[in-house]
């Protein structure tokens, strides 16, 4: 699975088997009724080594090593347990029912680690594909649950065909039609993808754009530098490009890095230094990232943090901005946060937990949200705004879509990893959101890699990693729905209702078969 999965290996082809291994272990632990924990103890080892080769590089960044461990082993055993799921309904309920509920289970599962206090859709099988955009133009439909769904299925077929060679002694002769169901599998899909995207026809509306890249180093400088002279290196840079048809600047993920009141921004250097520079561009809107916080009579939320001298709270938040000629600011808050730094799980019901963020620069500890997902506007159009780990969530980007959307803007900094595969996948994933939604994806890293890519998953024009650029692009914004927009993930909400009539059920046979036995 690390194998195919983008960076690690990048062998797409060959997640359709990736799972048969470890289904004849399963099936050699049923036919043999052995204990159901070596089921487990498999299916840990897999998933854990699924874990480790494709995020081995979370363990690149400065302090977080003990938490990329935890990580590894944690979302590994999750994993072991849904599989462990699939084995019980198979023991108690029945093989056919076992393998559907594989499907059921495992979509189930991840449709919920999009949703649960534990987050961490990164290696959700569908991403697998986030480098061939040409083969999942159906993701317009599915998402990308519908990518998990095509693996399973194909997997399956081909445990079936290895399984009867196995332990039903059957010829190779006889599993023909189930050889050509698989082909037919993996082809179909894809064959009907390419032709999508051979004959797809963009939605024609062009804006011109600046997007930087300032290369501020995140541990040695981003934090603790001058924030001015931070801000010229993307200044600069974007007015050499600048003209009189520029719609939009675009700057990283906290390009202004001094934590501000956003209740008194015109006091803030950083934020009238940027707004007189606006004021000079006589034309385009800035969008950027920043570190801000609000105060609070009362506390808000589980974010909020009293003052030190008692008098109220704050809270802090990872924050995009837009900056315009003649109005005030707009404001909106990163809302899908990234476990162990941004936010602490269950800190609500255990505050302690707290004192176990990772400081990474910047604000640490749990980060306040939006109640809901939020767009912004810019020179008579609207964007989703989004803050780096936010752009994995397709669910979230299709509300924001829903809501008049007609381009996404991701400001990102993934520079903490080192040269690896972490800010190459990160950046492929947006792919996956332009095919989803049908809109351009515009990415402005500190450093890592920015981009434009357009309504189906190319990649128009893509910057280096650890070098300070700009450039300048036309994009087409858009406002029709595809399918997964209008009604977002329609096979992670049923999979997941299925997911628990099944649990249920598998509980209730099992109990059935111990009342038995005394």
């Amino acid at each position: 699975m690390s194998v195919a999965f983008p960076y690690t290996g990048s062998l797409f082809p060959l997640v359709f088997v990736a799972w048969v291994p470890l289904l004849l272990v399963e099936h050699n632990i049923y036919r043999e009724k052995y204990r159901t924990s070596k089921v487990l103890l498999h299916a840990y080892i897999t998933f854990v080594i699924y874990n480790l080769g494709s995020t081995y590089w979370i363990y690149y960044a400065e302090g977080g090593e003990a938490g990329a461990v935890m990580a590894y082993l944690l979302n590994g055993f999750l994993m072991a347990l849904v599989f462990l799921f699939f084995h019980w309904t198979k023991r108690y309920v029945g093989q056919k029912e076992g393998y559907i509920g594989l499907l059921f289970y495992w979509i189930g599962f991840e449709y919920f680690h999009y949703h649960w206090e534990l987050s961490w859709p990164w290696i959700n099988v569908g991403n697998t594909f986030s480098i061939v955009p040409e083969i999942i133009q159906w993701y317009a439909y599915t998402g990308v649950l519908g990518g998990t769904l095509w693996v399973l299925l194909v997997n399956l077929l081909f445990f079936k065909i290895i399984s009867n060679l196995v332990f039903g002694k059957e010829s190779f002769k006889i599993q023909t039609p189930l050889i050509y169901l698989s082909l037919v599998l993996v082809l179909i899909p894809s064959l009907l993808s390419w032709w999508s995207y051979s004959a797809f026809e963009e939605k024609k509306n062009p804006i011109e754009i600046v997007v930087t890249q300032p290369n501020v180093d995140p541990y040695n400088e981003k934090f603790s530098g001058d924030v001015l002279d931070q801000l010229d290196k993307f200044v600069l840079e974007a007015e050499k490009l600048i003209t009189d048809s520029t719609a939009v600047v675009l700057a990283p993920e906290t390009a202004i890095s001094r934590p501000f009141n956003e209740d008194a921004y015109e006091h803030v250097k950083a934020y009238n230094y940027l707004k007189s520079k606006v004021q000079e561009w006589d034309g385009p809107d800035l969008y950027l990232g920043a570190s801000t916080y609000k105060i609070f009579d009362k506390k808000r939320s589980r974010a909020s943090k009293e003052l030190s001298n008692g008098n109220g709270f704050y809270e802090s938040y990872n924050t995009s901005m837009v900056i315009s000629k003649n109005r005030p600011p707009s404001f909106v808050h990163k809302s899908k946060l990234v476990l162990g730094v941004e936010k602490i799980p269950y800190s609500h019901i255990f505050p302690f937990l707290e004192e176990l963020s990772i400081e990474n620069g910047g604000t640490s500890g749990t980060l306040g949200v939006e109640d809901e997902p939020r767009v912004l506007t810019a020179k008579g159009f609207t964007f989703a705004p989004i803050v780096c780990y936010e752009s994995v969530y397709g669910g979230f980007i299709a509300a924001q879509c829903r809501k008049g959307a007609e381009a996404i803007f991701v400001v990102t900094n993934d520079g903490w990893w080192d040269d690896s595969p972490g800010y190459k996948q990160h950046a492929s994933f947006s792919r996956l959101r332009a095919v989803e939604t049908g809109r351009y994806v515009v990415r402005s890293a500190n450093t890592g890699t920015s981009a434009v890519i357009n309504q189906r998953g190319d990649v128009v024009h893509a910057t280096d990693y650890w070098v300070q650029d700009a450039f300048k692009a036309t994009i087409h914004l858009n406002s029709e729905p595809t399918f997964y927009v209008t009604y977002g993930d329609v096979i992670g909400r049923s999979f997941a209702f299925v997911f628990f009539l099944l649990l249920v059920l598998t509980a209730v046979r099992y109990l059935r078969t111990f009342g038995k036995s005394f």
